[in-house]
């Protein structure tokens, strides 16, 4: 596989402009993929937020390997202010980042308070990857659509301070990915997980690398949700997919809807609770 490059326009515009704003913001929240933590960090953004107060969330738990999770966790905690998993599809979600923040912040207010100051709302800059729920926990947040959220990367194009409260302003920013992908394994996380367009990678390249994972890793999610025995050969798997799932075209076995079918369920989470990478 050559080497990945998809940085588009608008994501060399919001780096510049991360870059510009950074000196405004008191704490940073910074969304990993827990499917892949390692592969939804960019290095570009590390290089200008490592002086800030973070917190890093551990997104889209709901769809991870809770054991892998648990170890993750306990891998970012070793050298970070604080790390906390997060299911935004839950109501407490909002109060529980609100909670975080607080704490990182406090130092900030007792600084204020020290002087005389009414404690300011804490600036904080929402960071991450392309779909790895940053409008989702805006929203959360703000309890109310304060950003746009649609599953797919890319979405988010602009800049906004969101006011949540007297305490908290939110500095959102679009997903911001790497200029180009040396690792080639971790571009194609990013790709199975959907922060990558499918288009930038063949799709058949995609579904071997998923399936070959997946038999050594979680085989029963295979075997169960598609009613199928043999997964050790690629083409017997698909072709057990399409016959599962009479994906046929003129009565031929029709592999690119096996092929789509097979990374929309997988992204879904309807193969289980996966985790991509593992410690």
């Amino acid at each position: 596989m050559a080497e990945i490059h998809w940085f588009p326009g608008h994501m060399k515009k919001a780096l510049i402009n991360v870059e510009e704003k950074i000196k405004l913001v008191d704490v940073i929240v910074e969304l990993l993929d827990s499917r892949a933590p390692l592969s939804s960090l960019n290095d570009d953004l590390a290089k200008l937020i490592q002086n800030k107060k973070r917190v890093i969330v551990l997104s889209k738990t709901d769809l991870a390997d809770i054991e892998q999770t648990k170890k993750w966790l306990e891998y970012f905690k070793k050298n970070n202010d604080l790390v906390i998993d997060l299911d935004l599809s839950k109501p407490n979600s909002g109060k529980i980042i609100s909670n975080c923040v607080a704490r990182v912040g406090k130092p900030i207010w007792d600084k204020q308070k020290a002087k005389g100051m009414k404690p300011q709302p804490i600036k904080t800059m929402i960071i991450g990857i392309p779909n790895v729920g940053k409008s989702s926990l805006i929203n959360r947040f703000a309890k109310r659509s304060a950003a746009g959220v649609e599953n797919k990367p890319g979405f988010t194009r602009g800049q906004q301070w969101i006011k949540v409260s007297n305490e908290f302003v939110l500095l959102d920013t679009p997903g911001i990915l790497p200029m180009n992908y040396e690792n080639k394994k971790k571009a194609m996380n990013l790709a199975l997980l959907g922060s990558i367009r499918e288009d930038i990678l063949p799709i058949e390249d995609m579904c071997r690398d998923l399936l070959d994972f997946l038999k050594f890793h979680y085989p029963d999610s295979l075997k169960a949700r598609f009613d199928i025995e043999n997964i050790d050969n690629f083409e017997d798997a698909i072709n057990g997919i399409c016959e599962r799932r009479k994906l046929l075209s003129n009565g031929t076995y029709d592999l690119q809807r096996a092929y789509k079918l097979l990374l929309t369920e997988f992204k879904n989470g309807l193969l289980g609770q996966i985790t991509l990478e593992w410690l």
